[in-house]
């Protein structure tokens, strides 16, 4: 995830989703939505962009031809309390309109984690993401080595567990029937010059 920035709020009533997805329509810089009111987005390292962009190719050149579709990083989630957040990728297997502007029942999601946004990725999202029913597995990939936490779970209902995944491993994905290596997440990607955002 890019870095977040509270914005000062003024003393009015919340937004509602559908008036903060109106309202981020027209802004200029990138927005989430915590559920009260937007929360800016800036920009992320090299290194990010490189491993989010591998995460997103991949999974679309491995997802060609099937139901599933990946998504991202400008395809939104609506999560707990109206919230609204901006994976690095996330995959879907229902049918979506060209012009909507979230997606609908999510099942794989993947964050890229930062100094910055440690905190907001490892508890606010693994909270939210887990009170969305359709996400079946949810993806937190490091940039200082090749490492990734996966929260899974079984079915709607079911709380998440967690595992590691490093070195060479492949990440089996059989939500969407797929499996995705490591070396894929991290193609061209040196540890000893990429800097955390």
């Amino acid at each position: 995830m890019n870095v977040a920035l509270r914005t000062p709020r003024p003393p009015v009533p919340p937004m509602t989703r559908d008036e903060f997805l109106a309202w981020a329509d027209v802004q200029e810089e990138r927005y989430e939505f915590d559920g009260v009111g937007p929360v800016a987005m800036t920009g992320g390292s090299l290194g990010h962009s490189d491993i989010t962009g591998n995460i997103n190719r991949h999974l679309r050149n491995r997802l060609e031809g099937m139901a599933c579709r990946a998504l991202g990083p400008d395809a939104g989630v609506a999560t707990v309390g109206n919230a609204v957040r901006y994976p690095d990728a996330v995959v879907t297997c229902s049918k979506y309109g060209r012009r909507d502007r979230l997606v609908p029942d999510p099942v794989v999601v993947f964050e890229v984690v930062s100094r910055s946004s440690v905190m907001t990725d490892r508890v606010e999202k693994l909270r939210e993401y887990a009170a969305v029913a359709s996400i079946r597995r949810y993806l937190i990939v490091e940039q200082v080595a090749p490492a990734v936490t996966v929260y899974s779970r079984g079915g709607a209902g079911e709380a998440f567990t967690a595992a590691g995944a490093a070195g060479g491993a492949v990440l089996g994905l059989p939500e969407i029937g797929i499996e995705l290596p490591l070396a894929c997440v991290y193609d061209g990607i040196e540890f000893d010059v990429v800097q955390e955002s």
